[in-house]
């Protein structure tokens, strides 16, 4: 069992600091004793016994903190300083007790050379007894404390693993309706062949899609493919109106992004610069390393970017939006996305992303 695991487990815990603290107790005692005198032959075993019997008093103290635990702050402070005191008065009845027994003949007190009352002992029993409820409802409200942070942290991954896989999952039913009836379409015009192609690169798309988790990162390189099988089928729609260009630096091969995250930029280019264009266009993807970035382009040569207004012309539907909070959640600060214009005309979308590799993460 590790480390980590050993204090999260709360009896382990408890008992560690018990070990730890009535020891660390009898041997500062014992050399507390040492400095004012010299203790009597068998001092050494007569300590951890009257630690043993502070320990058995501590149980029966945190049996009492437990069924006031959840009592108004002033019944709880009430039980507090009595037990202590209480278990100070039967914790130096016992010590003395058991002194007598063992050291017949030396006075009560040991070392320091004399009788001491009993009142001045139960005093500083009392304040080892208070010490020991104090630390111990600290170390148990920070136990709690850390209990609510690590709930909420997993509540918040929740909610973000949730939605990062909604805003993915957005992007489908859009992509899937244009194909389905693009599929329709061959059918009705007799081009099975054409359209059983299809309805395989869809099939193998889809597999993709939803055997990949949004929350885990993919290689450019898988990236790239799943983008190609994309186009592949968007390929059989429009035909020789759809121009690809793909450029994929050998050193951004590796690189870890997020899965899926260029198909709607992609498939906003078709929207907006192939759908609309008689004679089509053409759309470049590349991703390549700068400056221990890892930068994705998507470019296309439709209508372009309205640099007064800051938006493609139709607004540049969900996707876009999608994709500036998926980064956000992922990333936070360190992603950028930027719109800008490609020449002569069209629109260019830059992702700069932290440079991430399978053994750098691993």
């Amino acid at each position: 069992m590790r480390t980590s695991e050993l204090l999260q487990d709360k009896k382990i815990l408890f008992w560690a600091l018990q070990a730890a603290g009535w020891s660390g107790w009898a041997v500062s005692y014992y050399l507390g004793n040492t400095v004012w005198g010299k203790p009597p032959a068998g001092y050494e075993f007569y300590l951890p016994l009257v630690s043993l019997i502070g320990i058995g008093l501590t149980l029966l103290l945190r049996r009492l903190y437990l069924r006031t635990w959840n009592q108004p702050m002033l019944r709880r402070a009430v039980a507090v300083l009595a037990g202590s005191y209480l278990a100070a008065l039967v914790w130096m009845g016992l010590r003395a007790t058991l002194f007598r027994q063992m050291f017949p003949g030396e006075p009560l007190g040991g070392v320091e050379g004399g009788w001491y009352d009993y009142f001045t002992g139960t005093v500083s029993a009392f304040w080892v007894m208070l010490v020991w409820s104090v630390l111990y409802f600290g170390i148990k409200y920070y136990l709690l404390v850390q209990e609510d942070k690590e709930r909420l942290l997993k509540a918040m991954s929740m909610a973000q693993q949730a939605q990062l896989k909604m805003l993915r999952y957005q992007l489908n039913p859009h992509f899937l309706f244009n194909t389905l009836n693009a599929i329709s379409t061959l059918i009705l015009e007799q081009e099975t062949q054409l359209a059983n192609t299809m309805v395989g690169r869809l099939s193998r798309f889809l597999r993709y899609s939803l055997e990949n988790d949004p929350m885990e990162k993919v290689t450019t390189a898988e990236e790239f493919e799943a983008l190609r099988l994309y186009l592949d089928i968007e390929k059989v729609r429009f035909g020789d109106r759809l121009r690809l260009h793909f450029d994929l630096a050998p050193e951004a091969r590796e690189a870890l992004m997020p899965s899926l995250l260029l198909q709607p930029l992609v498939e906003n280019s078709i929207k907006y610069a192939i759908a609309t264009a008689v004679n089509g266009g053409s759309i470049g993807v590349s991703a390549a390393v700068e400056g221990g970035e890892l930068v994705l382009i998507v470019a296309d040569d439709g209508p372009g970017l309205d640099m007064r207004v800051g938006r493609s012309p139709k607004g540049g539907g969900v996707g876009l939006n999608n994709i500036r909070d998926r980064l956000r959640e992922l990333y936070g600060e360190r992603q950028s996305l930027r719109l800008g214009t490609t020449e002569p005309h069209g629109l260019t979308t830059t992702i700069r992303l932290p440079l991430e590799t399978p053994e750098a993460t691993s």
